[in-house]
């Protein structure tokens, strides 16, 4: 990211809002909304430090309540909401904190739920080639809330099933329920 043309661009929206980006209040804002872009649309690394399935565990293996925010592409606000993301294992299994490093991993870019719901399901398919894959990922997004149709506490739910949590009705009841439970 270019942070000195991420800043002249906050100094001209600024001027462009009225305001003055010169004054003592705002003189620092255009480097400081630079750095917060540059650290919200800059994603980490994911290492997918994966273990041989030695006991041949073939249960369903959930992450529930992992917080994430991103911001929307649409209109560059905030979604905030909590992922829950499972796996069957095969051959393969996932340190446990590799599931909320994938959540977030996705988070770091202008994002619509959906895409953000299939593109962690897609690393752990990739990943782990396991039997299947559950992503729900709830949010409320800012841009309904504080703008428009103004819905606050609106919640969008989007999900991804793939394999047996797809194929198999009892396994993907199995998940749902798991993930319902609060």
């Amino acid at each position: 990211m270019d942070v000195s043309a991420a800043e002249e661009a906050v100094r001209a929206l600024l001027l462009a809002l009225g305001q003055d980006p010169e004054s003592e209040h705002l003189e620092r804002t255009p480097r400081r909304v630079a750095l917060a872009f540059q650290e919200l649309l800059t994603p980490r690394d994911v290492d997918p430090t994966t273990f041989p399935n030695d006991e041949q565990y073939d249960e369903l293996v959930l992450v529930r309540d992992i917080p994430f925010h991103t911001l929307c592409e649409h209109h560059l606000l905030p979604f905030v909401g909590r992922a829950h993301v499972a796996y069957l294992p095969q051959d393969r299994i996932v340190g446990l904190s590799k599931l909320a490093r994938v959540v977030e991993h996705f988070s770091r870019a202008l994002q619509v739920q959906e895409r953000m719901t299939q593109q962690i399901a897609g690393w752990l398919e990739d990943q782990l080639t396991p039997r299947g894959v559950g992503v729900v990922l709830e949010a409320e997004h800012m841009c309904m809330r504080l703008r428009g149709v103004k819905a606050p506490g609106t919640m969008t739910v989007t999900s991804a099933l793939r394999g047996a949590l797809r194929t198999d009705a009892r396994t993907r009841g199995e998940f749902l329920d798991l993930v319902g439970r609060h």
